[in-house]
């Protein structure tokens, strides 16, 4: 099976890039094995439609994104099916989000949208100024949206192997540089 680890956001609105940064810092962490299968990273930044090849190329999809709810607060993060989400989840939030939710409902469509999986987290939105950095609450909830990643992984079958012991808040200063393999 092939995995796709697909990273959505704007690095330039702080928070609003944690899909990017998240596939930057995995990436640069660990070494996924499987006998069975292959596992992709891909920083999608704020591509929606443009991405439907690369998400339609795969046999299983897992989003990193931030999310929009009725009553969350900065730093909840939510792990949810696709095809299964939350009722608090608005998908109002900025206009990556947004395309993001269309580009999925037009993939499903057309019925080539393989299964996706969706981790998410509440983020501080910012308004005219830009910056690389994360807020503390998004820097915490990140344990969490690492942790729900990795364990999803383990049980499709993949193992993450730790090379390396990166700060996320440094990666974020270099996403924009950086290229995933």
């Amino acid at each position: 099976m092939k995995i796709l680890i697909l990273g959505i956001g704007n690095i330039l609105f702080g928070d609003e890039g944690i899909g990017p940064h998240m596939v930057h810092y995995l990436e640069k962490k660990y070494r996924f094995e499987s006998n069975e299968h292959s596992v992709d990273l891909v920083d999608g930044g704020t591509l929606a439609q443009r991405l439907i090849p690369i998400i339609t190329d795969y046999d299983h999809v897992l989003i990193i994104d931030c999310v929009t709810t009725d009553d969350g607060e900065v730093g909840d993060v939510y792990f949810f099916d696709f095809n299964d989400a939350p009722a608090c989840v608005t998908w109002q939030g900025s206009a990556h989000e947004v395309e993001m939710l269309q580009t999925l409902q037009m993939i499903q469509m057309f019925g080539d949208l393989p299964p996706v999986k969706i981790v998410g987290v509440v983020p501080y939105v910012i308004g005219e100024d830009s910056t690389f950095s994360l807020t503390d609450e998004v820097l915490i909830a990140s344990k969490t949206m690492e942790k729900a990643i990795i364990d999803h992984l383990a049980g499709l079958g993949v193992e993450a192997k730790q090379i390396c012991s990166p700060s996320l808040q440094e990666v974020a200063k270099e996403t924009f540089i950086r290229e995933v393999r």
